[in-house]
């Protein structure tokens, strides 16, 4: 460990909150302490909840069946607000705890600047949600991730546009982060492949509140179809607003928008929303007794708890093949094993940390609930 850690992007830094799930500090037969990091606070903090609920019920169900190695587990919990700086700050305090694996961080430009961090200081990293490219292509022997990436998702998600809305005059919108822009670009990479061109290309300024200068630009062009490289509340945003300003348009996202939230911010303007995401794992028969234990709680376990709770598995079941939780050890058996078996099924992982099968479909908004499209 070394004594001085890095900090990134040239910042002094406000400490951000660190919670810890209990336990004192790992003795050599002490608890095993493992940490969940995402955006606690802050516009996404819907999807840091998601996290904190699948690795704290994997924790407890891990514990409850003995633990790891027989160490019962101990989780910390890093908020990082989906900000680089805050990510930086939450990975040298999480190494500085001595954890052994963390399960995030959420957003891309979180995820890619803390496992820098953790490479370093010698922690392993396993996202269930950063899906930027750049996350594993320029990772270390110690980046992984449960989802897929944005290359496989903007690949079906440019086809479908392509195949099911030809003719209609499209908009690519993205808000600049690594990982909205990245949807985006993968997105109109496959749908110009396809023979399609979009209309208009174009970012916006994400946090605002009124996009109506956007949406005007967008009637003004008769954009039909809106594709969104973002988060879902600025989609619900510039969905409803465009409802409004009397356009007859379609919104598509990615996996951002998979949240309740959306359709609280939409309202009725989402109908018929449609976003990327991979085949609903609450109905796998592999989930069906975690998904059980969550609705006992009265937790829906959507959007990405049960990829947390899949990362969790993925560390614990490693840990437990290698017989050690050395962070470097785990992560070569992680590659070299498998296929692991989680709430999700197999999984099993590519040298650069990538899961092996993606699966990306479609999901649509009805009546203020989404589902698979043609499930």
């Amino acid at each position: 460990m070394t004594i001085q850690r890095r900090t990134l992007l040239g910042a002094s830094i406000a400490t951000p909150a660190l919670l810890s799930a209990g336990g004192a500090m790992a003795q050599a037969r002490g608890p095993i302490r493992i940490a969940v990091a995402g955006p606690l606070t802050g516009a996404n903090a819907t999807f840091g909840a998601q996290m904190r609920e699948g690795a704290t019920q994997a924790v407890t169900d891990l514990n409850a069946a003995g633990g790891v190695l027989g160490q019962q587990l101990v989780l910390e919990t890093g908020d990082d607000a989906c900000d680089p700086r805050q990510a930086v700050s939450v990975a040298n305090q999480l190494a500085g705890r001595q954890v052994r694996a963390v399960m995030g961080h959420y957003c891309s430009g979180s995820s890619i600047p803390a496992s820098k961090v953790y490479a370093e200081e010698g922690v392993l990293q396993i996202s269930p949600a950063s899906t930027n490219p750049r996350y594993t292509d320029e990772g270390s022997w110690n980046t992984f991730r449960t989802c897929g990436r944005d290359d496989q998702q903007g690949a079906v998600a440019g086809k479908y546009i392509a195949a099911n809305f030809r003719g209609k005059r499209v908009a690519i919108l993205h808000d600049n982060s690594a990982y909205g822009k990245g949807l985006a670009d993968e997105t109109k990479k496959a749908l110009n492949a396809a023979g399609t061109t979009e209309t208009l290309y174009s970012a916006y300024t994400p946090g605002e509140r009124d996009y109506n200068a956007l949406v005007s630009r967008l009637k003004a062009s008769n954009i039909e179809v809106i594709y969104v490289g973002g988060y879902h509340t600025e989609a619900g945003l510039i969905v409803r607003q465009a409802k409004e300003q009397g356009m007859p348009v379609t919104l598509i996202g990615g996996d951002a928008l998979m949240t309740n939230e959306f359709w609280q911010i939409s309202g009725a303007a989402g109908e018929g929303t449609m976003m990327t995401f991979p085949s609903d794992p609450r109905k796998r028969p592999t989930a069906a007794e975690v998904v059980a234990r969550f609705r006992a709680r009265n937790v829906d376990p959507e959007g990405f708890v049960l990829y947390t709770y899949a990362s969790t598995q993925v560390w614990a079941e490693a840990a437990k093949k290698a017989g050690t939780v050395d962070p470097r050890r785990v992560a070569e058996t992680i590659k070299s094993s498998g296929p692991w078996q989680t709430v999700l099924g197999p999984m099993s992982f590519d040298r650069k940390g990538d899961v092996t099968i993606p699966d990306y479909v479609f999901y649509v908004w009805k009546n203020g609930s989404y589902a698979e499209v043609n499930a």
